[in-house]
């Protein structure tokens, strides 16, 4: 259920790239295709180069653990002449993408950041305030 589930991501992800970068009314010829797989293992890679500068490739293997390990990238122009380059890795931690074109979040406000720097020169005082919460726990029980 797992291998179907991340390979049916893999298709709509792939369709996105096919679609995304089509320019209605424009015909591109395919520089290069390569593919090769699915194995008897369930590993494959592919990869393709269009002249119109859409491009992607995917390569698959099967880990220790039996998961399917998936890293890919593609690239295209987006309309305004955008380049978008993303580059992606599937597997048993979930699919974790990297991109030119993604949202960043926001930066940690100062305040906090301050928080964690104290949280971590002063393990010693969170100990203690855990151990007071669980005294006070088991007091009431």
């Amino acid at each position: 259920m797992h291998i179907q589930s991340l390979f049916c991501a893999i298709v709509g992800l792939q369709s996105i790239v096919l679609v995304s970068g089509v320019v209605p009314g424009e015909n591109s010829k395919i520089l290069k295709y390569e593919s090769e797989g699915v194995n008897s293992d369930g590993s494959y890679r592919w990869s393709y180069e269009a002249d119109n500068g859409i491009a992607a490739q995917e390569q698959a293997h099967v880990k220790e653990s039996g998961s399917l390990g998936v890293q890919g990238s593609y690239q295209y122009t987006a309309p305004g002449n955008i380049p978008v380059s993303i580059v992606y890795i599937a597997d048993e931690n979930g699919f974790q993408v990297q991109g030119n074109v993604l949202p960043e979040p926001p930066p940690i406000p100062p305040w906090i950041l301050r928080a964690l720097e104290w949280n971590a020169a002063h393990p010693e005082e969170e100990e203690e305030e855990e151990n007071r919460i669980r005294q006070r726990k088991a007091k009431h029980k």
